[in-house]
């Protein structure tokens, strides 16, 4: 959902900075590879520390770098499997750190059991939401589909967890990681119809 009606509006905010950049000979892949530092920065320091508002605005921060290096591949014609394949392997690895953060707090400082296991619960199911999309891809295959893609996923729990950092109540996290999990098992599910669809119309004779 956010693909689809947000990207268009924050290209168009970020591609003065996107060409300011390319101007100054910054590479693509740099911004890739910073984004995801200060992602994992202010997830894997920020959270652990308890300080769930500012780690949400650092991350907040670094995250738009996913639209900025896209930008830039595309105004200096760089665009390609390389930048891809990185781009996409670096977007689990903040996704990880955001949650794997939350995780390290809540067992720890935090004290919450119950957000800490369901965060890692997202983790792993969002891990699978993405590996399915890939390996589908890999097979010649598509399942881009679900409730719960990576930016409606991310978005929720920023915008959850820098709240509770405000002071709302914990138990708003709470149910946000629930309501999570279920979509992105909603969306493993969606995922792995499609390519069933897929696989047994391809397995069909010709002619049928």
């Amino acid at each position: 959902m956010l693909n689809k009606y947000a990207r268009a509006l924050f290209a168009a905010i970020f591609t003065p900075v996107a060409a300011l950049l390319v101007r100054l000979k910054v590479s693509p892949d740099a911004v890739t590879i910073i984004g995801t530092l200060g992602v994992a920065g202010g997830a894997l320091v920020g959270y652990p520390l308890g300080q769930l508002f500012w780690g949400t605005v650092v991350i907040t921060v670094f995250v738009f770098s996913d639209i900025i290096d896209g930008l830039m591949a595309r105004m200096t014609g760089r665009t390609g499997t390389w930048g891809a394949f990185l781009d996409s392997t670096l977007d689990r690895v903040g996704d990880g750190a955001v949650f794997a953060g939350i995780v390290i707090w809540f067992y720890t400082g935090g004290h919450n059991s119950f957000i800490a296991a369901m965060a890692l619960t997202c983790l792993v199911l969002g891990s699978i939401v993405s590996y399915a999309k890939a390996r589908a891809e890999g097979l010649g295959m598509s399942a881009n589909v679900g409730i719960a893609e990576r930016s409606d996923r991310l978005v929720v729990v920023l915008v959850a967890t820098g709240l509770v950092g405000l002071g709302i109540p914990e138990a708003v996290l709470a149910v946000v990681l629930v309501l999570l999990a279920v979509a992105s098992l909603v969306t493993i599910f969606q995922r792995v119809g499609t390519v069933r669809r897929q696989a047994l119309h391809d397995s069909q004779p010709a002619g049928k």
